[in-house]
């Protein structure tokens, strides 16, 4: 599986191969729990379209839909997580999710507002042996083809907190990106969809192209 995964992160880098033949998906992660694992539609898409043209990456333009205890996690070298409300892994699923990302999956969670007690505690349940840490601004994720000298832009308010960027580090590879008290996902929509003006709707769009670009790097 981790072999499969390696090769998916070349192609989606256009490496050895047709530009048809090369197009890997990114996928949204669908979770129990009763959290809406499905807001934010445009997000995605828009990402990679984003990241298709500033990166040059050549990811297929219709992200995937697949669940936390699916074999078919493994086609996906890259899966986002949102919502606003709970989120529960069953043991299965946790085991999962764990093989996917020791495998060199990557976890991208965004925090759409209120999932933070949720996903805290499910990925315990992925990794009991690891805390989330926030990371550095001198992190590499802040300075890939953009520069966050001050790390996660602060797209909408909320609690008006600082926004956060942790991570799950697993024998020095960071394999899970937590976005917190930022809301990426709502900055990659269609501006229409909240009204964010253009350079806010753009810094997102910057910050998960970079979140890209490290996963593919890394």
């Amino acid at each position: 599986m981790k072999h499969k995964l390696l090769l998916m992160l070349a192609l989606a880098l256009g490496l050895g191969a047709s530009a048809q033949e090369s197009a890997v998906r990114v996928a949204l992660l669908k979770y129990n729990g009763g959290g809406d694992w499905y807001a934010n539609p445009t997000s995605l898409p828009n990402l990679v379209e984003f990241c298709n043209s500033s990166l040059k990456t050549n990811l297929h333009p219709d992200p995937a839909t697949v669940e936390v205890g699916s074999p078919d996690i493994f086609n996906y070298p890259f899966v986002h997580m949102t919502g606003h409300g709970n989120v529960f892994f069953s043991p299965d699923e946790a085991r999962n999710l764990r093989d996917y990302l020791l495998a060199g999956g990557f976890l991208h969670i965004d925090d759409n507002y209120g999932m933070d007690p949720f996903v805290r505690r499910e990925m315990k349940k992925v990794f009991p042996e690891l805390d989330f840490v926030e990371l550095p601004f001198s992190h590499p994720i802040y300075k890939q083809k953009f520069s966050f000298g001050s790390g996660l832009p602060k797209i909408h308010e909320h609690d008006g907190k600082p926004p956060q960027g942790f991570g799950l580090v697993h024998q020095g590879r960071l394999v899970c990106f937590y976005s917190y008290e930022c809301d990426l996902g709502d900055g990659w929509e269609d501006p229409r969809v909240h009204n964010d003006p253009v350079e806010i709707h753009q810094k997102a769009l910057q910050m998960g192209a970079n979140i890209i670009g490290y996963v593919f790097a890394h």
